[in-house]
């Protein structure tokens, strides 16, 4: 597994099309927190946005839609 479990209820929130504050508000943290899960998941894969993390994470196995 290559996400942390909180990465990974970020992107599963974020493929809900949730917002960044939606997630903040719902995981209890604060929306700069949503974005770094966000920034290291993207350094993790090498991928440039949100969308091509989330692509990439389908194919890796490490998150369904």
């Amino acid at each position: 597994m290559i996400l942390t479990n909180r990465e990974r209820e970020v992107f599963e929130l974020l493929v809900q099309d949730r917002t960044t504050k939606e997630i903040a508000q719902q995981l209890f943290i604060s929306e700069k927190t949503v974005r770094n899960h966000i920034s290291n998941v993207m350094q993790k894969l090498n991928v440039k946005g949100r969308s091509q993390a989330v692509v990439e994470l389908i194919r890796l196995g490490e998150l369904s839609i």
